[in-house]
């Protein structure tokens, strides 16, 4: 039977047990968790980085913060945020089922917005974004100020459902995720930036 290149893509690395259970608990809450495929895109982005220091905003189930923290530095430690108390307890259930010690995470369940603000200037390594699409400028201007240079950042889900390439599509989160992929795109003397089709949309942005 013959598979679409993105599905093939999607199911080339596939997921560890540890993975599929907390993907699982996550469908059970309506979780916003990353695809297999954007999951082992940021394994190797992290690991391309040396990641020390990486920011994740929506912390889902925890799927994707494993992929991270396959792809960190042993020595590194995430910071997941996310504004729902039911992702961060099924999260921790995936850390400890996966054996993460705890000294590799901070789990931090507040409002997105207030928690970036207070992060150090330039100490992260990488910066993921999976999160209201509406907070996305906000955000964006945050990611660059607390990201070294050569640091990088990716907005997951950019496509918004395949909603960002249709024009006809107007939708406040809609013309949000355009308007933060403007943003990007146009400020050629802060970013360097691509779109990926893993997933559902991954824009990708490294801080000059």
């Amino acid at each position: 039977m013959k598979i679409d290149p993105h599905s093939y893509a999607e199911s080339f690395i596939t997921e560890d047990p540890f993975k599929t259970y907390a993907r699982a608990r996550g469908v059970e809450i309506g979780a916003h968790d990353v695809t297999p495929g954007v999951g082992a895109y940021l394994k190797h982005l992290a690991f391309t980085l040396s990641a020390q220091s990486v920011v994740e905003i929506g912390t889902g189930s925890g799927v994707g913060s494993l992929w991270l923290l396959d792809g960190m530095l042993a020595s590194g430690t995430l910071t997941s945020i996310d504004d729902e108390m039911e992702h961060t307890q099924i999260a921790k259930l995936a850390f400890a089922d996966a054996e993460i010690s705890p000294t590799r995470y901070r789990l931090i369940t507040n409002s997105v917005l207030d928690v970036i603000s207070k992060l150090t200037d330039r100490a992260y390594d990488l910066v993921v974004v999976r999160h209201d699409p509406q907070d996305l400028a906000f955000v964006i201007s945050e990611a660059h100020r607390i990201l070294r240079s050569g640091g990088a950042m990716v907005i997951d889900s950019f496509f918004g459902g395949s909603k960002v390439n249709d024009p006809a599509q107007r939708d406040p989160k809609t013309v949000a995720l355009r308007d933060a992929g403007k943003i990007i795109k146009n400020d050629t003397e802060h970013w360097v930036s691509t779109l990926l089709p893993t997933g559902d949309g991954l824009l990708v942005a490294t801080k000059l």
